[in-house]
């Protein structure tokens, strides 16, 4: 009941923003899992979309028109997602979207707005391919403002062979479209460093007994696991780890910082690391007041975002797609399109200052350069790494070259 009505204050609040205009609202569609195992980051995107759709309306709104947020939850169910996009084409009329939790329900539904000439801005989801699926036609709807799988997967083999030493590592990853693209991600750049796993395990959704899957890695001699899944799931691989007795490091993708990991695996998911693009500390002024503003309106328990990157890539999406509006003066979406990929002037987010973050054959606004490690310890995720804590007061950029400085080998 105290959940629905905080929703409620913050969707009431929202629309009393919008009825102050006399304008017609700028519809933008917001798709995500709120319910189901990914809801903690689908819930967590969508409240940092709803807390900058908030702040944008009380400072006028865009071209003099309210926000107006049309959102669905898509259960991270590929048909569902499908269902959504000809909704918010064909009934909402939106303008653009943003949003998109899951690979395959990203890559299932995009296919849609790219024919519709509909803007799209994932927010989170990761699969490498997202950004590049219709790169062989003229135009390119798809943008992207989270970190996506090969720079993740690069990190993370850096982390565990380079920083940390292990020459015998082994892969868990789940059977979706996520987990089985970040899987060959790994193997990628593990071979660039000449490293092939000692072994390649593969769970389902919803699996609670990873026995076989560890007993196989830990026979083969694995000295790390290196993780593609989601929360869920990702607990009962540690949780399996100290049923056995076995306890060697996880080292994944940035879904170990997700709360349902967190409070899951408890003890047992302490020293996981993973690649975040935020982390939960006031580090500059404009991380401090979003932590202050988020925490204000949505009151999380233990006063924890539960999935800290969601909810910051969530509000970072909506300003950038409101300056590509404002900068376009238009809600036709060739023209977002168009502005998405020369913004003029840079975008203060959360996560960076993005500083012409897309371009014409680039429409990914993170590179390698921004992430750091975080580290689960005591129910929360911390910097892994003293230095990192120490130049997070300094707001990374987008920088090309440091993509290609990961992938070297």
């Amino acid at each position: 009941m105290a959940l629905s009505f905080k929703l409620l204050a913050v969707v009431g609040a929202i629309a009393f923003s919008a009825g102050a205009f006399a304008a017609d609202p700028i519809k933008i569609g917001v798709d995500g899992p709120f319910t189901g195992g990914s809801s903690s980051m689908g819930v967590s995107m969508r409240d940092g979309v709803r807390l900058a759709t908030e702040e944008i309306n009380k400072s006028g709104g865009v071209m003099g028109r309210p926000i107006q947020l049309v959102e669905r939850d898509d259960e991270a169910k590929n048909e569902r997602g499908v269902q959504i996009a000809q909704e918010f084409i064909n009934k909402e009329k939106v303008v653009a979207v943003v949003g998109y939790i899951n690979t395959g329900v990203a890559l299932a539904s995009q296919r849609f707005f790219q024919e519709a000439k509909i803007p799209v801005l994932n927010n989170v989801a990761t699969g490498s391919i997202i950004t590049h699926q219709f790169d062989k036609e003229p135009e390119n709807y798809v943008f992207r403002n989270a970190a996506h799988d090969s720079i993740q997967a690069p990190m993370i083999v850096e982390e565990a062979v380079t920083r940390r030493g292990f020459k015998k590592v082994a892969i868990l990853a789940d059977s979706t479209n996520y987990g089985q693209l970040g899987r060959e991600d790994l193997e990628k750049a593990l071979k660039a460093k000449g490293i092939t796993p000692v072994a390649v395990e593969k769970f389902n959704i919803k699996d609670v007994d990873m026995t076989a899957q560890l007993l196989k890695a830990k026979e083969a001699g694995a000295e790390a696991v290196l993780t593609y899944g989601i929360g869920p799931e990702l607990a009962q691989i540690a949780n399996g780890m100290t049923k056995l007795g076995w306890k060697v490091p996880m080292v994944g993708s940035w879904t170990l910082s997700m709360a349902n990991f967190i409070d899951n695996a408890g003890p047992g998911g302490d020293g996981a690391r993973m690649p975040q693009t935020f982390i939960q500390e006031p580090t500059t002024p404009k991380r401090k007041a979003f932590i202050a503003s988020y925490l204000g309106s949505f009151k999380p328990k233990n006063n924890r975002i539960d999935s800290p990157v969601s909810a910051a890539q969530g509000y970072d999406s909506i300003y950038l797609l409101a300056a590509a509006i404002k900068q376009a003066n238009s809600t036709e979406g060739p023209k977002i399109m168009a502005a998405l990929e020369d913004l003029k002037a840079p975008v203060e987010g959360v996560v960076t200052t993005y500083n012409k973050p897309f371009a014409k054959g680039d429409h990914d606004a993170i590179t390698a350069n921004i992430p750091v490690f975080g580290e689960v310890k005591g129910g929360r995720v911390n910097y892994a790494n003293a230095d990192d804590m120490k130049k997070a007061a300094t707001v990374q950029l987008k920088n090309n070259a440091a993509n290609d400085a990961l992938l070297k080998p």
